[in-house]
């Protein structure tokens, strides 16, 4: 499976390589600045990125009454694949694709030991989806709906939790304002998910780890996740970001919790940036306390 990954962003690197050469000098403007999430693609452009999120944990607040409770580390790795392009004349709606896949592991192990691939790991989700620009007149907000299929059954095996297994609708509202000055850019975005399908049935094996049938813990819930994301500009191949996002489940399973972050994206050529976040949970409910380390390459042709 990771031969596969591997592949797909070998290719997608290949085609962002040949299409920066393609270009011509005189175009020098960053893209950075100027294609936000809010930000549609004109017709027959193209999006392509490959972002990998490292989240690990030491802590929770699932210990009795919800108190904060030290554990063995456990380590999530997500690695995501999104396609993007214009379909428009007017360059109001994109087509595109999101592809997740999942190494996960437990028992305290080392952060990068899920680059080993060899607990659980596997393509979990993919998504078809839509973006498209609802108000002519406002060009900095957007709505990308996308609704995201299973490809998992088991969602824990021998206690390694790997995904949901539901089907979910997801809808994320992006908007950007740009300050006078060019140097600062304030974005926000609302995600909401909504997740259905069978509830989980589970078991647990001789050895009394829990093993999940079929279903999802997650079917019945409903996600709302506003963030805040507030970038300077040193210059116009670069920005530095703070951010704060929060997230509160609903339903048969609920949760919330806050994280906030650092990061920023550098403009290596013409097509293709680089991008570096960190983010830490700082509080919640039935939820991890640990941190994420995230890195991810974006091309724009």
């Amino acid at each position: 499976m990771s031969k596969l990954i591997s592949r797909v962003f070998i290719t997608a690197v290949l085609i962002v390589s040949f299409q920066s050469f393609a270009q011509e000098d005189d175009d020098n403007k960053s893209n950075i600045q100027t294609y936000t999430p809010s930000k549609l693609l004109d017709k027959n452009q193209w999006d392509i990125k490959f972002f990998n999120n490292l989240y690990t944990e030491t802590k929770d607040l699932f210990g009795p009454d919800g108190t904060k409770r030290t554990k063995p580390r456990e380590n999530y790795l997500t690695s995501t694949v999104e396609v993007f392009t214009g379909i428009s004349d007017n360059n109001r709606v994109n087509l595109g694709v999101i592809v997740e896949f999942r190494s996960n592991n437990i028992g305290g192990r080392n952060a990068l030991s899920v680059f080993s691939f060899d607990e659980r790991a596997a393509i979990t989700t993919i998504a078809p989806s839509l973006k498209w620009q609802p108000f002519e007149n406002i060009g900095n907000f957007s709505v990308q709906s996308s609704i995201h299929i299973p490809l998992v059954k088991n969602e824990t095996k021998n206690d390694v939790f790997l995904d949901e297994a539901a089907w979910n609708i997801q809808n994320r509202f992006f908007y950007d304002h740009t300050f006078s000055s060019g140097k600062w850019q304030l974005f926000t975005e609302l995600n909401t998910q909504y997740f259905f399908g069978k509830e989980d049935v589970s078991t647990t094996d001789n050895l009394g780890r829990r093993t999940t049938i079929e279903g999802s813990f997650a079917s019945n819930t409903f996600i709302l996740n506003p963030g805040l994301f507030l970038s300077y500009f040193p210059s116009d191949k670069s920005t530095v970001l703070g951010f704060v996002q929060h997230t509160n489940r609903f339903g048969d399973f609920t949760q919330d919790f806050t994280t906030v972050g650092f990061g920023g994206k550098y403009q290596l050529t013409d097509v293709l940036n680089l991008e570096a976040l960190y983010s830490k949970f700082v509080r919640g409910n039935a939820t991890g306390l640990g941190e994420s380390f995230n890195i991810g390459l974006r091309a724009l042709f």
